[in-house]
């Protein structure tokens, strides 16, 4: 690939992801003049204290929410399709995300709907426990797939296993919500709808750093993630160590997806269909170039479903009944045309 069609990727995708911000900043069910939408982000008051609360409590955090799971959830997809070398794999397939569903199901589900509730649910206490929930779920599910890979050696194999421990995990929410009160039900489902308008002001910081972090440390795989394009026994030659990659790819996979699920809800698609629209935009796997571009497309693709669920005229769409309608045309184009493309040279 060619490093000048790299550079136009990135900068299209950098124009993109401003102009899809911008556009969530200015538009929604209250009209602010784009002027007005300035003066209050630069410190000055618009003289309407609903306005100021609108752009910098609501539409400025949802932008940052946005950028920051949608970054998030296709990294762990990026991540995990190379790790098993599997163009279908995603967050949600190995359990990672249904653990995490699981844990926040037990907070608001299995306390009777108190934690659960409305009032409560917007509360720090009430997002840090849902918080816990969902990193003890994921971290649950990941210590399953680990001492499964200690005995397991075919990436095949454990995505198989991931596949069974989704279906156990769901079957076990589905039980809780048959024994839930009806407000416990009605939280969760909610919550299962997926947004991103969920996350405060105040809960912001502790939101990125939870994303940041491993995001971060990704960046540090990107050799190991190329040396594994070369097949598992070529990337042993090469001095790296499978096993040991393999779970801590796992590991930062559980925490993303954790943190996204439990501020955001279980957001369906873009995990696993972004790194597709990043391979197809620049022709080629290597890390070093895929990952800056799936991070910035995934921002761009949650930014687009944002704007897409406030602009309706019929109110809040949830985000899970949009990424469908972005992702399944693009996966059945991957499965239609898997033996032409090769997304793993």
């Amino acid at each position: 690939m060619s490093r000048s069609r790299f550079t136009i990727t990135l900068v299209a995708l950098a124009a993109m992801l401003l102009l899809l911000a911008a556009a969530c900043m200015l538009f929604g069910s209250v009209h602010i003049e784009a002027g007005v939408v300035w003066n209050i982000l630069t410190g000055h008051s618009s003289g309407n204290r609903a306005w100021d609360i609108i752009v910098l409590q609501t539409r400025l955090p949802m932008v940052l929410t946005a950028t920051l799971a949608g970054a998030a959830l296709s990294v762990s997809g990026l991540l995990l399709q190379t790790t098993f070398n599997n163009p279908l794999a995603g967050p949600s397939i190995l359990g990672v995300s249904t653990g995490a569903g699981l844990g926040v199901a037990v907070v608001m589900l299995a306390l009777g709907g108190t934690v659960g509730s409305t009032v409560v649910l917007h509360s720090t206490g009430s997002y840090l426990a849902t918080l816990i929930g969902a990193l003890v779920g994921a971290g649950v599910v990941l210590l399953i797939l680990m001492l499964m890979a200690q005995v397991v050696h075919s990436s095949t194999m454990l995505l198989i296993v991931g596949i069974l421990v989704s279906y156990l995990t769901s079957s076990i929410v589905s039980l809780l919500n048959s024994i839930a009160s009806e407000e416990g039900v009605h939280s969760y489902v909610t919550w299962g709808f997926g947004t991103f308008s969920g996350v405060s002001t105040g809960q912001l910081p502790l939101f990125s750093v939870a994303l940041l972090v491993p995001l971060c440390l990704a960046v540090f795989m990107i050799k190991p993630l190329n040396a594994l394009l070369l097949g598992q026994r070529y990337a042993e030659n090469l001095g790296v160590n499978t096993r040991t990659t393999r779970n801590v790819l796992l590991l930062l996979t559980g925490l993303l997806t954790a943190v996204v699920t439990a501020y955001c809800g279980p957001i369906a698609f873009i995990g696993l269909v972004v790194p597709h629209i990043a391979r197809l935009s620049l022709g080629t796997s290597n890390h070093a170039r895929l990952f800056p571009a799936t991070l910035l497309a995934g921002a761009c693709v949650a930014l687009a479903c944002a704007l897409a669920s406030v602009v309706s005229p019929y109110g809040i769409i949830p985000i899970n009944a949009i990424t469908p309608i972005i992702g399944v045309p693009i996966i059945v184009y991957i499965i239609l045309n898997r033996r032409r493309i090769n997304y793993f040279n």
